[in-house]
């Protein structure tokens, strides 16, 4: 009877989630795959070796290639963003740009170390429950919501990007220089039409890691894109006319010298420039290398699953999207200078609108962001069920009816959403840096102990300033970009 009681009481604190003690804590070794299972296995969130039931949040574990996380994980972080960026560029010059790219991507990259760090030491691999062992339910309430704002958000912006691409494609089938009323040139009804025949039932599927096959021909597709973009570079004149060049361009210094006398500083690369959309350009930044509520996910699912293991693929992942992302703001700053617009593909549509490679183009785009909304959807889903079902046993019925009920609450976004701008600057200056700076660090502090801390780099520090960046980053941002709603009426930026 003793035994039984003692029993029963250690599984109630499992269940409320109750801190490991210093010791278990201190025995994990980064690297060290079978100390991280065999202390999660103490605290009650990881399966014991004898084969019992999986919790909700460690299914699938271990079944998941390195290579296959890796695509899903630069499929999470590349997406809409990609189509702001050249856009970004033309508000900030090539130099502050640059230097911009590669400072998101490095605190990218160590934000991500902070929780892979977070979830060794405590054995949890869910956003949410990192959020519950550090602050309580208050805490784990808060990471669910930044999670499903910013999926959301994600989610929103690739079904605008359905929204306005597809009556575009279907146009150019057709050979048609306007649109028309028909309901195959709707866009409101074709984003229904995808989000039921296409989305719907990829995110059906049970687990994340059966998407690593989508995610690869998703990042196909924007590998193509990157090429036509640096292509079209060489092929469309500055300044726009609305046509293509019928005679050969003779190019120097990244100049069109048979328009340079007519460009002018139209058709100049600036290095450095700020203007009142220079405020976007940090929130498109952090929206565009935002993938946190997917690395632990993805974690569970690793083969031989260790921090050093996850890391690499994160970074990986990273290096991959920053090198895709600099050459796509480069090449397209090049091609359109000032006159590049918010959603890059629409730019090209004022030089040739019947043009077969573009074509081809769009559609790449729309199947590679097509194909990502599933994998975006999963940690919204998760985040659900974290809060609202913790500790239930798998039901179709549920996983089914959070699928479809998510599916058309952003169905209704996208068709009241005035601007992708706006999802852009609004996603990427509350719930990215929030994702990217805020979160990690306050975890880390309150989780990680102090017998972790190596006493000469004093990481609790570093954390704690990079947590007050993402503050100070938040309200700079949203500051900004109200400023430019009320002086602008929301009109700039030349969005659809």
């Amino acid at each position: 009877m003793e035994l039984q009681k003692m029993e029963e009481q250690e599984g109630l604190e499992m269940l409320n989630g109750s801190v490991p003690e210093c010791d278990k804590a201190s025995s994990l070794e980064d690297g060290d795959p079978t100390a991280e299972v065999t202390a999660a296995e103490q605290e009650g969130f990881l399966p014991h070796a004898a084969g019992k039931k999986l919790s909700q949040f460690t299914d699938f574990e271990g079944k998941t290639s390195f290579g296959m996380s890796v695509f899903n994980l630069s499929n999470a972080i590349m997406g809409s963003g990609i189509l702001g960026l050249a856009y970004a560029m033309s508000n900030t010059g090539i130099v502050l740009f640059v230097v911009l790219l590669i400072c998101i991507a490095l605190l990218s990259a160590y934000s991500i170390h902070l929780l892979l760090k977070c979830a060794g030491v405590v054995g949890i691999r869910a956003y949410e429950e990192l959020g519950y062992r550090a602050f309580g339910p208050g805490g784990k309430v808060v990471a669910a919501v930044v999670i499903c704002v910013h999926n959301t958000g994600a989610m929103s912006s690739y079904l605008y990007i359905v929204k306005y691409e597809l009556p575009l494609v279907i146009q150019t089938f057709l050979g048609l220089t306007e649109n028309t009323e028909n309901w195959y040139m709707n866009g409101n009804v074709l984003i229904i039409i995808v989000s039921v025949c296409v989305i719907l039932p990829l995110a059906l599927m049970k687990h994340l890691g059966y998407l690593g096959y989508t995610s690869g021909l998703s990042l196909t597709c924007m590998v193509f894109f990157l090429m036509s973009v640096i292509y079209k570079k060489f092929q469309i004149s500055c300044p726009l006319n609305g046509t293509e060049p019928v005679t050969s361009l003779v190019y120097y210094n990244g100049h069109n010298a048979s328009s340079a006398g007519t460009a002018g500083d139209e058709c100049t690369a600036q290095t450095f420039t700020v203007n009142s959309q220079t405020a976007y350009t940090i929130p498109i930044l952090a929206f565009a290398f935002v993938c946190h509520p997917e690395v632990l996910p993805i974690y569970t699912e690793l083969r031989r699953a260790s921090k050093r293991r996850m890391q690499n693929v994160a970074n990986v992942s990273i290096l991959a999207m920053f090198v895709m992302y600099l050459l796509t703001a480069i090449f397209g700053y090049l091609t359109f200078y000032g006159n590049v617009e918010s959603e890059m593909l629409h730019t090209y549509s004022e030089v040739d609108p019947l043009d077969r490679l573009i074509l081809c183009v769009r559609l790449a785009v729309l199947m590679a962001v097509t194909l990502t909304v599933p994998v975006v959807l999963f940690p919204i889903r998760r985040a659900i069920q974290q809060l609202l079902f913790h500790g239930k046993d798998f039901s179709w019925v549920r996983h089914v009816s959070i699928a479809i009920g998510l599916l058309f609450v952003v169905n209704l976004l996208v068709i009241f959403v005035p601007n992708i701008r706006d999802i852009f600057g609004v996603i990427g200056a509350t719930s990215a840096p929030s994702l990217i700076f805020i979160l990690p660090s306050i975890f880390y502090l309150r989780i990680v102990p102090n017998e972790k801390e190596p006493l000469r780099s004093r990481p609790k520090i570093q954390a704690a300033c990079f947590a007050a960046l993402g503050f100070i980053f938040m309200v700079m941002s949203l500051s900004f970009i109200v400023a430019d709603w009320v002086t602008t009426g929301r009109s700039s930026g030349g969005g659809h």
